[in-house]
């Protein structure tokens, strides 16, 4: 008999390894992504103070994302987080995947926020 494997949890576990690893600074923040079927967010998070500086995702106001869970609408977030980063003066990031594989979405997200201004 085969035990079915829950896969939130494997993914929960993998983001507690990531994160015991990496933290962010004010001079370096931790860029976190989270993907839900239908939206994708992200934030620029200090850990030393524990506060976030800079958030953006497929719901906020201004987003022009017809679906938000497909590559197109994690481009605009990426892009969107830049830009906001940059307005703040932040170049440097520390990237967080959250335990999802860097491929799809997540990938899409952080060549975005590459392209826009971001380092990591």
């Amino acid at each position: 008999m085969f035990k079915k494997v829950n896969r939130a949890s494997v993914r929960e576990k993998k983001h507690l390894a990531i994160r015991n690893k990496i933290s962010g600074t004010a001079e370096r923040p931790r860029l976190s992504v989270y993907r839900s079927n239908n939206n994708i967010f992200a934030q620029l998070i200090d850990d030393v103070n524990g506060v976030t500086l800079v958030s953006a995702s497929t719901i906020m106001k201004g987003m022009k994302v017809e679906n938000g869970g497909n590559v197109e609408a994690a481009k605009a977030v990426g892009k969107a987080i830049a830009e906001k980063a940059v307005e703040k003066g932040i170049k440097e990031v520390v990237f967080d995947r959250s335990g999802y594989k860097y491929t799809g979405r997540i990938a899409a997200l952080a060549e975005a926020a590459r392209e826009a201004g971001l380092s990591f």
